[in-house]
């Protein structure tokens, strides 16, 4: 039986690095000390574009560009696009056929958007994964995930405003008769905090009647315990395992949602993997939504800390919240 085995990864970041400073100072002038809340996070760092020449969808053509030219292959290899971002450039045409458009795609190319907010890279890899084994003629797809969630961040709330920072991620992954690749995947969904973040704030289609000023493209945001979705994930990630027959000592790199290091620290301990196993770039790049478990892939791979024929568990969590996560042997 034919495996989805990852080809490659690349990814991009604007050149612009800003420091918790910045944040320190900018809050500290409205009042509100956020420092314990970054060291919570584990933020130092994130890179924000500066541009009005770069959004969203310019990084996920750039780590495309970057990823195509490392793997040697052109726009006419790839059999379907898939794009995954909660803050899109537009709504249509699709990003997806604008990329496909940037790198001279093939006419029989697929070409699909999707949203599962900060787990939509994870739920893309997910289901052309499961479309790829059932449909032999996509021999190869190409899955983005890219935000730029900056704009839409309101500069009086601090979990948006000082934790997010903008990159992309592409991987190339290709139907192969002697890998296994992708393994499975499960989901679990709880909607206990549903509305605690919406964009716009009012919804789209009263944008329309009631005008549009910053506030309606701001983040409506509702503090909550973040932590809320850590025993739900550790009970399905090990319901993942099992099903599978896979231990924790056979998991070699695990790749998760880098909104919060005590989250990662807290499921690792709690599916019985050691704390070197959890990749942690939140520090550096701040929370890039959608793709920070592929950039924290990357970077496991570029480290050496990643070799083929390893186990990968990724997890992360979507708004309102929805946990994804999956095993893939790389």
């Amino acid at each position: 039986m034919a495996g989805i085995r990852i080809v490659d990864i690349d990814m991009y970041h604007p050149e612009t690095k800003v420091h918790n400073d910045f944040y320190i100072e900018h809050f500290d002038a409205r009042g509100v000390d956020i420092r314990g809340l970054l060291k919570a996070l584990g933020r130092e760092s994130r890179y924000k574009i500066d541009r009005d020449d770069e959004n969203s969808l310019t990084m996920a053509y750039e780590a495309t560009r970057k990823l195509l030219a490392k793997t040697g292959l052109t726009g006419q290899d790839i059999d379907l696009i898939a794009y995954a971002s909660q803050t899109p450039e537009y709504i249509f045409p699709t990003n997806s056929l604008m990329i496909h458009h940037l790198i001279s795609g093939a006419a029989h190319t697929i070409c699909i958007d999707s949203n599962a907010n900060c787990a939509g890279m994870t739920a893309a890899f997910e289901q052309v994964s499961r479309q790829m084994l059932g449909n032999p003629r996509i021999k190869r797809a190409l899955i983005i995930g890219s935000d730029y969630v900056t704009p839409h961040a309101s500069p009086d709330d601090p979990v948006y405003f000082a934790n997010f920072g903008d990159a992309a991620a592409a991987v190339i992954v290709e139907r192969d008769e002697h890998a296994v690749g992708f393994i499975d995947s499960i989901y679990q969904t709880d909607t206990c905090v549903y509305q605690n973040s919406l964009f716009p704030a009012e919804g789209l289609a009263k944008l329309g009647s009631t005008g549009v000023d910053a506030g309606a493209f701001h983040v409506k945001f509702t503090p909550f315990d973040d932590s809320i979705c850590v025993d739900a994930a550790s009970e399905s990630i090990r319901t993942l395992l099992t099903r599978n027959e896979i231990t924790p000592d056979e998991i070699k790199v695990a790749c998760f949602s880098q909104l919060s290091i005590a989250n990662i620290r807290a499921v690792s301990e709690n599916i019985g993997i050691a704390d070197n196993i959890a990749v942690y770039i939140g520090d550096e790049f701040g929370y890039t939504s959608t793709s920070s478990p592929f950039i924290a892939m990357h970077r496991a791979i570029s480290s050496g800390k990643l070799q083929r024929g390893d186990k990968v568990l990724f997890w992360t969590v979507g708004a309102g919240w929805q946990n994804v996560a999956m095993v893939v042997e790389y």
